[in-house]
């Protein structure tokens, strides 16, 4: 039951996540799902899930069966005859329930490592939904360059035809020049940018770091936020672990009470006896079968209530440190939420700010009809709207890695 409920908590973790980024959605799904496949770190996580698994089968077991046999150097007479030789057989059986209550014990410890196979599932999708979400950045802002770039040197053009006609000075152009390789600069910087976060993205994936990734060509910001519920943290994967692991705790104990109980067993002796050939009687040689029960009372008991006193404890510590990832939580969802509603104000602030420059450029474009441009004005015109662009970008990016995180907090 507790792994469907989590396999249901992931697959709402991946759906709720898209569904956000529809227009992108496919593409993502496709690189997580791809990275949960082939991620070294989640196998390493599956197996240590398999081998608590196994030891589920492990805890069904009883003692070992004793078997001794012995040799009489002086053989002891007795009325039948002289006693040879002594094989005995005995097995040791638990108390009443000890057997399953270490399987359940081991149950909930293989319970509480599917958890941390969730966790690490988690982690990776929103590890590789940041790292595109980069990507989208650096792709985006190239492309802005190279529009940039473009508008300069439909400039540098308007400029060398203006220093023709003695309405501008050869300045002018080298200046629009020089801010093309700027930009230029900063294009390739931002290439080798998206180089090393596509390597690490793929490695994510466990796949060739050069590797091409695709991402979305445009993001828009929703008109409107998700409802949001701190309470949506109670069910959160990390605070899930700590209540498996107090309850493999509380199973521990009531295997505990179990193995203080006293063991039982049953057995038989079986003593070969010679025949006395001094006279004949009944039973004269006759084989000597001993069924025998056995049982281990657990007298000094010292280590069984030294046992309760530390689940005791360990319960107390579980619980802090619920309570303490729970503070963790709760402070990096209002964080989340609050540098999420920061990249809309931004976004729309800049917004204004760029259909303001753009009017601004409409009216040097005029004034150049009239023989009035000033290409210092066109370049300080230039850099405002790419200013306004980047942050319009880098709004978009911040806003949709946070909604990531709060996707992995609250669902």
């Amino acid at each position: 039951m507790i792994k469907k409920k989590i396999y249901i908590r992931l697959a709402l973790f991946f759906g709720i996540s898209l569904s956000a980024f529809n227009s992108f959605g496919q593409d993502l799904q496709t690189y997580i799902e791809e990275a949960v496949a082939n991620s070294p770190e989640i196998q390493k996580f599956q197996l240590r899930y398999d081998i608590a698994s196994e030891k589920v089968n492990e805890a069904n077991w009883i003692p070992n069966t004793e078997f001794s046999a012995g040799y009489f150097v002086s053989e002891p007479e007795t009325r039948v005859g002289a006693q040879r030789a002594r094989f005995s057989i005995k097995q040791m059986f638990p108390w009443f329930g000890t057997i399953n209550a270490r399987e359940n014990y081991a149950t909930s410890m293989a319970d509480a490592d599917f958890v941390e196979v969730t966790i690490a599932k988690r982690k990776l999708a929103l590890s590789v939904s940041q790292f595109y979400f980069q990507l989208y950045e650096i792709r985006a802002k190239q492309k802005v360059l190279d529009q940039n770039i473009a508008l300069l040197q439909t400039y540098e053009k308007l400029a060398l035809t203006s220093v023709e006609v003695g309405k501008a000075s050869a300045v002018d152009v080298l200046r629009l020049q020089i801010r093309q390789n700027e930009l230029q600069q900063e294009k390739e910087v931002l290439q080798q940018q998206n180089n090393g976060i596509q390597a690490a993205m793929n490695s994510l994936m466990n796949r060739g770091y050069d590797k091409e990734i695709s991402v979305v060509e445009s993001l828009e910001i929703p008109m409107e936020d998700m409802q949001l519920s701190f309470k949506a943290l109670s069910v959160n994967p990390e605070l899930l672990k700590f209540d498996k692991l107090y309850e493999s705790v509380a199973k521990s104990e009531l295997l505990n009470l179990r193995e203080s109980q006293p063991m039982f067993g049953f057995g038989v002796d079986y003593l070969p006896v010679a025949a006395r050939q001094d006279m004949d009687f009944i039973d004269n040689g006759k084989d000597i079968l001993m069924p025998m029960v056995s049982i281990t009372i657990p007298i000094f008991n010292n280590r069984y209530k030294s046992i309760t006193k530390q689940n005791e404890l360990r319960q107390q510590e579980i619980q802090s440190q619920k309570d303490e990832r729970l503070n963790g939580l709760e402070s990096e969802l209002a964080k989340a939420i609050s540098q999420r509603n920061q990249a809309r104000i931004k976004f729309e602030t800049q917004s204004k700010n760029l259909q303001q420059a753009k009017d601004a450029e409409e009216i040097l474009i005029k004034n150049y009809e009239t023989g009035t441009i000033d290409f210092n004005d066109v370049l300080d015109i230039q850099e405002l709207q790419l200013k306004f662009q980047i942050n319009q970008i880098e709004s978009i990016k911040m806003y949709f890695v946070q909604s990531t995180i709060i996707n992995y907090l609250t669902n």
